[in-house]
């Protein structure tokens, strides 16, 4: 069975700038696709993504597409960098855009999100990165998204430094570690939930 994967890169960044963010989610996708599943980055920065928390918000509202292919993967990844201690406002954004898939369900009542695995991918400097991710995991989770084991790899610079994790001359071995269990914990999830769903609420209004 094929695993479809698809990443939210929040960047601050658009594409035209070199992104720690997107060098950590390029290494995510090399192990992804070792294990022989598709891989596909969105740049959030890069579109129109409007404030509500609906799944749309009218005209250039760029929001549609993204949940389509949220929708249409088994797994996805939340790549954000870290800025004043927090994941960044457009990993925030997309949170709560996915918010309305609480009014979603199925008709058999379980969300349009069950059955879906959820991981991070975390950079940024100093401290921070367990709380981005935890964060981010109980927003996913709130949303219908199951989360593996070890769903996340991250890297944090040094208190007060200014080495970023794009102009790092080497991946850490123990980043790398991280990067190749998240990939192989998801994939093996996406599969067990393809054989075999949740089962359904039944709490259909």
């Amino acid at each position: 069975m094929s695993v479809r994967v698809i990443a939210l890169n929040c960047s601050l960044k658009r594409s035209h700038g070199r992104s720690s963010t997107a060098r950590l989610l390029g290494e995510l996708g090399e192990e992804f696709v070792k294990l022989d599943a598709s891989f596909d980055v969105v740049r959030i920065a890069d579109l129109n993504i409007v404030a509500g928390v609906s799944s749309n918000e009218g005209e250039g509202d760029d929001w549609p597409e993204v949940r389509r292919r949220i929708l249409d993967a088994d797994v996805l990844v939340v790549g954000s960098p870290i800025w004043m201690g927090h994941h960044s406002s457009l990993a925030q954004r997309v949170c709560e855009r996915m918010d309305a898939f609480l009014d979603e369900k199925r008709s058999d009542g379980s969300l349009p999100t069950a059955g879906k695995v959820a991981a991070c991918a975390i950079v940024g400097n100093e401290d921070g990165a367990h709380a981005a991710s935890a964060a981010l995991f109980q927003a996913l989770n709130d949303v219908g998204f199951t989360i593996p084991a070890t769903a996340v790899t991250y890297w944090v610079g040094e208190a007060m430094g200014d080495k970023n994790y794009v102009d790092l001359p080497h991946t850490p071995r123990a980043v790398a570690k991280a990067t190749r269990q998240l990939a192989a914990n998801a994939v093996h999830l996406a599969h067990q939930l393809k054989l075999s769903n949740f089962p359904a609420s039944g709490d259909v209004d």
